[in-house]
């Protein structure tokens, strides 16, 4: 099981807003930030459910290639609103809601690209 995993980002500040409004509609929230202190100067922020972030972002080189993450959800209606929010906050399209049986059946997700290029998905696995 993975407890979590993290990207990096070309600007931070710009990464945590797109990230704090393109997850806000599946129920995560920016849940810690590590003080610099600590991180050797690069801004490190922690997102998720409470009380523990499992999904992280750090300052610097941005990933190269860039890195797949899939947030599983739990309707196709958050797939929706994940994907409109992440749009508004800056993010492109990379395949818009739908599904794609070609995975299984009931796979139902939305992709967008990060302001770095990461593709980020949601996706839900119930039938509708």
């Amino acid at each position: 099981m993975i407890d979590h995993t993290g990207i990096g980002v070309s600007d931070y500040e710009r990464s945590k807003r797109f990230y704090s409004d393109a997850l806000a509609p599946i129920g995560y929230s920016m849940l810690m930030e590590v003080p610099k202190q600590f991180t050797g100067g690069v801004g490190v922020a922690g997102f998720g459910e409470a009380p523990k972030p499992d999904f992280w972002i750090h300052g610097g080189a941005p990933n190269k290639p860039p890195i797949h993450v899939a947030f599983r959800v739990d309707s196709r209606a958050l797939v929706d609103a994940f994907y409109k929010a992440a749009i508004e906050a800056g993010g492109t399209d990379n395949g818009p809601p739908g599904l794609r049986p070609h995975y299984h059946p009931h796979y139902y997700g939305a992709f967008v690209r990060d302001p770095d290029g990461h593709n980020i998905e949601a996706v839900c696995h119930q039938p509708a």
